[in-house]
């Protein structure tokens, strides 16, 4: 039986962005300087498929410091963590990496800055989120509030509106994010935004890549984790953009078939924590059922590296 006819629309950029390449890498250079086992703490990205292939080589993933042996090397994750972290591991004079993504420590370099001028700091992201924790613990308690969404910013209660900042967690919806800061500014007319647009640029042009192909998509597949930030962030903006059918999944086994039947034309991308080997099996599985025509639409390129640490390259 001939397979049905599918136009593909790839999105690009997709998958890996420069902060995750960086944090894998120091995991996987650590494992060639100090051997196996190093621990990290949390998942390193949001990933699993990253997370066990770290874990074939030898990694130890943990939730807590107080899990890893004295002795053994730990890396931070991409996230970012609270500054007590770093301080208990110099306390204990553990071997401690920081893979904190370059553009999420400067949300904490900001944050602190804004702290020393005095400023109440607002933070937009959302709770619980490992780079929220880790940005509100640059701080003593209470010097950041965090801000979800536009109720947050009417509930408000503020000790001088006239003193106000904000940041934003990196991997947020641009749009919900644009939303949100037009409501603070309109009830705070004074707040101080950040130096530079805190959301990062892989996060905006994923989104925009989205964007472009979601309008004339039956429906499209997005490929990460359900922890992640930025791939969820995905979903949402293919579903406002009017695609009947947007889903996120982890692996190609995953695809709810039934609920792409009908559809001639399906995008596809991933976000910035998962790797390409999974869009291409996700490809494959297309192909296993459909003709397969490939369009690679291409919003922008990008050409950012992250440099790792030079501990680690000696």
């Amino acid at each position: 039986m001939a397979k049905p006819p599918l136009t593909v629309k790839l999105a690009a950029p997709r998958g890996f962005c420069a902060g995750v390449d960086r944090a894998i890498q120091i995991v996987e250079l650590a494992l060639g300087k100090y051997g196996a086992p190093v621990y990290v703490r949390h998942e390193i990205v949001h990933n699993r498929y990253v997370v066990e292939e770290l874990e074939a080589k030898g990694a130890v993933f943990v939730e807590e410091l107080d899990e890893v042996p004295p002795d053994a090397p730990v890396v931070f994750s991409a996230h970012g963590v609270p500054k007590d972290v770093p301080a208990e591991a110099e306390r204990r004079k553990m071997i401690y990496l920081d893979a904190t993504c370059p553009l999420v420590s400067k949300v904490h370099v900001e944050a602190e800055r804004l702290h020393a001028k005095g400023r109440q700091i607002l933070l937009i992201g959302h709770a619980g989120h490992p780079e929220v924790v880790g940005t509100m613990g640059q701080l003593p308690p209470g010097a950041i509030q965090l801000v979800e969404d536009l109720v947050d910013v009417l509930a408000l209660e503020v000790d001088d509106p006239d003193n106000l900042a904000f940041i934003t967690q990196t991997t947020l919806s641009v749009e919900d994010t644009a939303e949100i800061v037009a409501g603070l500014k309109q009830r705070f007319p004074g707040i101080v935004s950040p130096h530079k647009e805190d959301i990062c640029y892989a996060t905006t042009n994923r989104q925009a890549a989205v964007r472009q192909i979601a309008t004339s998509c039956d429906a499209l597949i997005v490929v990460g984790a359900l922890n992640s930030s930025n791939s969820l962030r995905l979903v949402e903006v293919a579903s406002k953009m009017g695609c009947p059918k947007a889903i996120l999944v982890q692996r190609a086994n995953e695809i709810d078939w039934r609920a792409l039947a009908g559809a001639e034309i399906i995008g596809v991308t991933a976000g910035a924590s998962a790797p390409e080997v999974l869009v291409q099996e996700v490809l494959a599985a297309l192909h296993d059922r459909f003709e397969v025509t490939i369009e690679e639409v291409i919003a922008t390129t990008e050409n950012v590296i992250f440099k790792v640490p030079h501990t680690l390259m000696s």
